[in-house]
């Protein structure tokens, strides 16, 4: 067996049932189950949903995007080995965490593989809820340029690059192209300022000016959560984005919930405490990958140029990054899951056969 046939890279494809276009985003693909199967599913797994929710499957692959590319390698590997699987532990681990400790719950409802969820659909907030606890990546070359204003909140002078922050800060920014809101360009990942998002709650999806500060609360609980869990492994959460949604409970009311990942190398940075100690940044995120590519590539600018996204584009596509690159992002995807669950992440032979199989023997949701 092949290191490219453990790689799961094609996600969209799978013979799920299901009378809706499947959505495939940079990682994931969502296959939408017909009426009659989620309101089975919901009956004979005791879902606690309401009886006619929308279900989903979502199926994460082990593709890997940096500087908004999809990246491949030679030898027809077409992502990283253990990523999906490393990911969707981490999200596992943590959503179960916030759970016991009274936070919220998330949209999972049922892991039947590792590299799938079954999901209930949910209302997104249209906010890139984004936590940071150092000044380090896009907001330490900002603040290089001189910025000192950050989503309407001013930081102090003086601060060194990968610094602790004085406290947590929160950086939200747009989810989408969001239209009609004063004073918010229209365009994807832009900076909001709370009062953006008091003055518009509804146009971001919040039910209510009191859910703001909910999804706050959430934030800041589940990033101190996180950071303490870290530590025991000699970890530093060092920032993260989390998002947000409603679904509604098994009485039909709405509640907020955590949605999408949490946690992860692919939506935080996470440094090696003991040599973050020793004035050393080592990664164990998708950072430690996009930081390969800056040096691999001999104009950096292309990357970092989001005017020269055709030549970005086709850096990514015509070019096998080496064997050795993916495998050692591999090595950090994997390495910081054990790290975070504590245990091994097993690595299938065959990941497309085990889901098929486990969807139409278990749930016969495959024709």
């Amino acid at each position: 067996m092949t290191l490219a046939n453990k790689v799961l890279a094609v996600n969209d494809d799978l013979p799920i049932r299901t009378d809706k276009p499947v959505h495939s985003g940079k990682v994931r693909s969502v296959y939408w189950l017909t009426e009659a199967d989620s309101a089975r599913l919901i009956k004979e797994n005791g879902y606690d949903v309401p009886a006619d929710a929308p279900l989903a499957i979502m199926v994460i692959s082990d593709r890997i995007s940096a500087f908004d590319c999809i990246w491949h390698g030679e030898g027809g590997m077409n992502g990283v080995p253990g990523k999906g699987a490393a990911l969707n532990a981490i999200s596992n681990h943590w959503f179960k965490l916030f759970k016991q400790q009274g936070l919220a719950d998330s949209h999972i409802l049922d892991i039947p593989h590792p590299l799938v969820w079954i999901v209930q659909k949910a209302k997104p907030v249209m906010i890139e809820a984004i936590c940071r606890q150092y000044i380090t990546g896009s907001m330490w070359r900002a603040y290089g340029k001189g910025e000192r204003e950050f989503c309407g909140i001013t930081i102090a002078e003086g601060l060194e690059k990968d610094q602790r922050l004085p406290e947590l800060l929160m950086t939200p920014s747009t989810k989408g192209i969001l239209k009609g809101i004063p004073g918010v360009p229209e365009a994807d990942d832009v900076n909001i300022t709370r009062q953006d998002i008091e003055q518009n709650y509804q146009a971001f999806n919040f039910q209510s000016k009191d859910d703001i500060t909910l999804y706050e609360k959430l934030l800041t609980e589940g990033f101190d959560l996180i950071t303490a869990s870290l530590e025991k492994v000699e970890q530093i959460f060092v920032d993260t984005k989390f998002e947000f949604g409603y679904v509604n409970d098994a009485n039909g009311e709405p509640k907020l919930i955590y949605m999408d990942e949490v946690g992860t190398p692919d939506s935080s940075r996470i440094w090696d405490a003991k040599a973050y100690s020793e004035g050393k940044v080592v990664e164990n995120s998708k950072e430690d990958f996009r930081q390969l590519l800056l040096n691999h590539f001999p104009d950096p600018d292309i990357l970092l140029n989001k005017e020269r996204m055709p030549e970005r584009q086709a850096l990514a596509k015509d070019n096998d990054l080496p064997e050795s690159v993916l495998m050692k992002i591999s090595e950090t995807y994997v390495g910081i899951a054990e790290k975070i669950i504590g245990e091994k992440i097993t690595l299938s032979d065959n990941p497309r056969a085990e889901i098929l199989s486990v969807l139409k023997d278990k749930y016969q949701l495959v024709d």
